[in-house]
């Protein structure tokens, strides 16, 4: 049928992946323990975590409204220059970013559904990718699929720190229908945000399936074409039948 799904691209987080507890003071204690080890005296802890709240967390409101991303390694290169802090010939930015998102992503976990139901996809002959909205650099989000085990599945991954946009805007859905050169109705998007997945996906053209692990209420005025409160519900959909 001209109609049929012919991809399924996923989001990450909370989708594919449990972030668990996210706490960004270990991982900037890993930070200044590396720096010690490469000769570099930081600075005082509390004083430069603060300044780091204020300016990321202030960006990330702001993505939430343009939709342009909040990155996280300019910040930190804005640290670095704000506390004169000399790593040259000591080590470097991409250095420092591994350090602290390898202490990041030790604490996620891949959902017990989510393998077997690429597995399953990967059996009919679908294609998969992955869209995600993230602060992390694209670098470390390809370590940390990679790691996961997950990487096989996928053909591509479009990350919004790589792009103009982030989800819901359309433009990065587009995308994959570019990557993939199938027209967009053809392409199933699962993510678990109505608002970033699903509204996004409709807008710019693919069908949706929320996945409510939760139980949660869908927002007033966002209609998910299915909805399901696990990845092993999906292969029962009409549309992936068959």
């Amino acid at each position: 049928m001209s109609d049929s799904i012919k991809a399924v691209v996923f989001d990450w987080a909370w989708t594919l992946v449990d972030l668990g507890e996210e706490n960004d003071r270990l991982p900037f204690a890993e930070v200044f323990e590396f720096l010690r080890e490469k000769s570099v005296v930081p600075p005082d802890f509390e004083e430069f975590y603060a300044l780091y709240r204020e300016i990321f967390y202030s960006s990330i409101g702001d993505s939430q409204k343009d939709h342009r991303e909040a990155c996280f390694e300019p910040v930190l290169k804005y640290l670095l220059f704000y506390f004169s802090i000399d790593i040259a010939g000591r080590t470097t930015v991409k250095e420092i970013l591994t350090r602290y998102y390898k202490k990041v992503y030790s604490s996620r976990n891949v959902f017990p559904d989510t393998v077997p139901a690429l597995q399953a996809l990967q059996a009919s002959g679908r294609r998969m990718g992955i869209i995600s909205n993230t602060t992390n650099p694209p670098f470390m989000k390809d370590y940390e699929r990679v790691q996961s085990g997950l990487d096989p599945y996928f053909e591509f991954s479009l990350y919004s720190s790589d792009f103009p946009y982030r989800k819901p805007h359309a433009s990065i859905f587009r995308l994959a229908s570019r990557y993939l050169k199938l027209d967009e109705k053809n392409i199933l998007y699962v993510g678990d945000n109505p608002k970033n997945d699903i509204a996004g996906a409709q807008k710019a053209g693919m069908r949706a399936v929320w996945i409510n692990r939760l139980g949660e209420t869908c927002p007033e005025g966002i209609v998910p074409e299915f909805e399901i409160r696990s990845l092993s519900e999906l292969s029962g959909i009409d549309c992936l039948q068959g």
